[in-house]
């Protein structure tokens, strides 16, 4: 009876481990373009394979160029807030991604690790699957990520820059974006202006530094009451806002650190008699699709996803030959729609 592709596929990779005096994973690493086996080895067993006819066209090709044409994705999975992967940033960055590595000839490998073991998203470079990882996002563990640059696995985080940063980071510049924010609802009379955000997490810490730097800069001493802590998962948003307004703190605006958490709480105080803009002003981040058509149409930061994604793909095709790219912090950009207005003075 024929064996199956796939243990056929075995079989020869075993053949070239013997002939090649190295080991069965030695073959897979090195057709797959890993940077741990030594050049020489490297073509010698691509050269065995290729006279085994055994299929590794495209291989090949990846170690001709000197670096595997395949870019691994990593959106890691917080067992806390549990954001899942259909988030609309989360689209949006994937989207952008996809198209800048289809742009450079490049395959994209799309993988999720548990966000408290991001060393595992290592083996995704180790095992050959991928020249390159894109991390989305660093979840708060900037110490783990420092930890697999000092190893050299080649990677690029879409991220705030934090102090002691040893790896690649490209992001807006979150500070800048939460002053924009802050001060556009500033500009329009409104003086009690909540935050709605994890603070702990490093881009939201940013944009919440922002809007504090915005408050005090209006000689307004912020208030932590006004401070609306939130994971970005929507129902969260919403749970958090309902208690908010349980405790009835006055407050007529709103700068939220995502378009998804500021879409759910507009969702929650329309439910609840409040009008959007009229009595509470509300800025998101993002500039996701949905805000645009979302009721009122949302006034938001625009992070500039399609300049994002060729800017990660830049930086990775260059982590992915050795070299060590620099971070980038991309404009933040106010835009501006029906959910902001000044506010009204009563008579």
């Amino acid at each position: 009876m024929a064996r199956p592709d796939t243990d056929k596929r075995r079989v020869q990779m075993m053949d070239i481990a013997r002939l090649a005096g190295v080991s069965a994973s030695t073959v897979s690493r090195a057709l797959s373009g890993s940077k741990l086996i030594n050049p020489e080895t490297r073509q010698r067993i691509v050269d065995l394979a290729q006279s085994l006819n055994y299929s590794i066209n495209a291989s090949a090709k990846n170690l001709r160029l000197g670096y595997n044409r395949t870019i691994g994705v990593v959106i890691p999975y917080d067992r806390k807030t549990r954001q899942h992967i259909s988030d609309p940033f989360f689209l949006g960055m994937l989207g952008s991604l996809a198209d800048a590595l289809t742009d450079r000839g490049h395959d994209l490998l799309l993988s999720r690790v548990d966000a408290e073991r991001l060393d595992d998203l290592a083996e995704i470079y180790d095992t050959g699957r991928a020249g390159a990882v894109a991390v989305i996002g660093q979840w708060g563990h900037h110490d783990q990520l420092n930890a697999l640059a000092v190893r050299g696995v080649p990677f690029v985080v879409w991220g705030a820059h934090l102090p002691q940063q040893l790896y690649c980071t490209i992001g807006t510049d979150n500070v800048r974006g939460g002053r924009l924010a802050t001060e556009h609802l500033l500009s329009l009379g409104r003086q009690r202006i909540a935050f709605m955000g994890d603070v702990t997490m490093p881009e939201a810490a940013q944009r919440h530094e922002g809007y504090e730097a915005a408050l005090r800069a209006a000689g307004i001493e912020p208030d932590p009451a006004l401070h609306i802590p939130t994971s970005f998962r929507g129902d969260d948003a919403q749970a958090a806002m309902r208690a908010f307004l349980k405790k009835r703190q006055h407050f007529d605006g709103l700068f939220a650190a995502s378009d998804l958490i500021a879409m759910n709480a507009m969702g929650v105080l329309l439910s609840q008699g409040r009008r959007v803009p009229e009595d509470v002003s509300v800025v998101g981040y993002d500039d996701v699709a949905a805000a645009e058509h979302w009721h009122p149409p949302l006034t938001t930061i625009r992070q500039p996803l399609d300049d994002a994604g060729v800017a990660m793909v830049d930086c990775l095709l260059q982590a992915a030959k050795g070299e060590r790219p620099s971070s980038r912090l991309l404009d933040a950009t106010l835009i501006l729609r029906g959910s902001t207005a000044p506010a009204t003075r009563a008579p």
